[in-house]
């Protein structure tokens, strides 16, 4: 009975599956937890909206840092290297400096 293993039905409703497009990620932490708060920025506008906030164990969120290294990596394989660097020039808008609210 040890090794058995077990099988996991997982649930995904329409409306969860249509996803939020976020372009902002907000990581805080405690001893305890991991809080993501994954927001939208939309050009020429002075606010934001956080769409989703996801909030992990320690464990979990290195869990998570090893499945996204790890699918980045196969990703790169694949389509070639993500540049993260962008020049202002070619922005088409640029993130705010001081982000202030309640989240």
């Amino acid at each position: 009975m040890e090794n058995e293993s077990k099988t996991i039905n997982i649930e995904l409703p329409e409306e969860i599956a249509q996803g939020n497009y976020c372009n902002l990620c907000i990581v805080m932490h405690s001893p305890s937890e991991f809080i993501m708060d994954f927001i939208r920025m939309v050009p020429n506008r002075d606010n934001a909206r956080v769409q989703n906030r996801i909030i992990l164990t320690p464990d979990n969120a290195k869990r998570l840092l090893t499945t996204l290294s790890d699918n980045i990596r196969r990703y790169e394989a694949e389509h070639g290297e993500i540049r993260t660097e962008q020049r202002v020039s070619d922005a088409t808008f640029t993130f705010p400096t001081k982000i202030k609210g309640e989240a």
